[in-house]
């Protein structure tokens, strides 16, 4: 199988910034968890409300099953970055905001010793990876908000001094690597702006969705970017919560 289902424990929680705390996660399973890198997904559980555990049906066809349950009951899903992987353990980061939603409460009160249930990749090449720069891309540019940064630093250590990269961050300045634009007002101003090498790129853009969308219209017919080279994934979307993007999605990678 190309998923599976870990039982995981937070082992240790450290703060990025006043809005983001990254939690490392272990388990006695996760010697086959198999990360791909880059921007890989994976999907976490979090108990109900008035639930100590995450109910999720551990079975081939987990999301049918899932979906037909009790919202009051079953887990809620969230799909979150693989900040980083290491034997037996990895991390996630979590952007935290006032008012959020069950994922941001629960992240913001965590401590070692919470107990979690993860669905993940068992072999590196999963669906689960969008960042794939077809041969001949000379350079790469990448760009996303806060949401994003996880996977953006991700794909920057796996590309290293392969590739040029040119990347774009909406986020708090202390989140922003040497060498990043960072864009207080948002992607589409400074990317426009920008001056972008000659050559075949391939883009990398995720955040919210109209952002997103707009970003992906000017390197299409602005930059004249082929559309095939633009990946674009909107991690959120304004006035939408994830339950009611699940309502709309097809069946999720795992199933």
């Amino acid at each position: 199988m190309t998923y599976g289902f870990f039982d995981v424990r937070v082992v240790a929680r450290s703060r990025l910034t006043p809005s983001a705390v990254r939690l490392t996660f272990a388990g006695p399973q996760l010697g086959a968890f198999a990360s791909g890198g880059r921007d890989q997904r994976c999907k976490l559980f979090f108990p109900a409300p008035g639930q100590s555990t995450a109910i999720v049906p551990r079975t081939p066809g987990w999301y049918p099953e899932w979906r037909a349950m009790d919202p009051a009951v079953r887990a809620v899903m969230r799909t979150y970055t693989v900040a980083a992987h290491r034997p037996d353990e990895f991390d996630v980061d979590f952007a935290l905001h006032p008012g959020g939603g069950p994922a941001n409460r629960w992240a913001a009160r965590a401590q070692a010793g919470d107990r979690l249930l993860v669905l993940g990749p068992t072999v590196t090449d999963n669906g689960g990876v969008d960042f794939q720069p077809p041969d001949g891309t000379d350079w790469v540019l990448l760009a996303g908000d806060e949401t994003a940064v996880p996977a953006l630093a991700a794909i920057r250590a796996h590309v290293g001094d392969s590739l040029p990269v040119h990347t774009f961050v909406a986020a708090a300045p202390a989140r922003c690597a040497p060498g990043v634009v960072h864009c207080p007002a948002g992607l589409l101003g400074p990317v426009r702006a920008a001056a972008l090498p000659a050559g075949t790129p391939y883009a990398f853009i995720a955040g919210e969705s109209g952002e997103i969308r707009a970003l992906r219209r000017h390197l299409v017919h602005e930059r004249g970017f082929d559309r095939r080279r633009v990946k674009f994934t909107g991690y959120w979307r304004r006035g939408a919560s994830e339950d009611d993007l699940i309502k709309e999605a097809a069946v999720p990678e795992g199933d």
